[in-house]
């Protein structure tokens, strides 16, 4: 069955930098649409950048040029980037799987969630 495991959260202060890394297991990460996503107690779940069939095409408005999402298909791990890191990107920051056939940052297409990592910018 499909496991994703996320890691790399932490505290930091603004404008530092963090990676985000999400293993996934029990599917292809080439032929998987996969995303990240945050939430924060204030704000409903928010989409932050999505691939899919191997390339990563798409990011939300309000972390494109400071947040990047790659994969690495030969270790079955989904990353992302975090530079100039603001106190709005704190968050549980989460990796999610589908087999949407298009990037799309809509939870409802995502049956698999990991279990989330926590990131504070302060």
């Amino acid at each position: 069955h499909v496991q994703l495991v996320e890691s790399g959260g932490d505290s930091v202060q603004t404008g530092e930098s963090l990676r985000l890394s999400c293993v996934l297991s029990g599917a292809s990460i080439s032929t998987t649409c996969m995303a990240w996503f945050r939430q924060s107690p204030e704000k409903e779940r928010e989409g932050v950048a999505a691939c899919v069939w191997g390339t990563c095409p798409y990011s939300s408005e309000s972390v494109r040029g400071r947040f990047t999402i790659s994969l690495d298909n030969d270790k079955h791990i989904l990353y992302l980037q975090m530079n100039s890191l603001k106190d709005e990107d704190t968050a549980v920051y989460y990796c999610a799987a589908g087999s949407a056939a298009s990037p799309t940052l809509s939870a409802s297409a995502f049956p698999y969630w990991g279990q989330g990592t926590q990131v504070t910018v302060s």
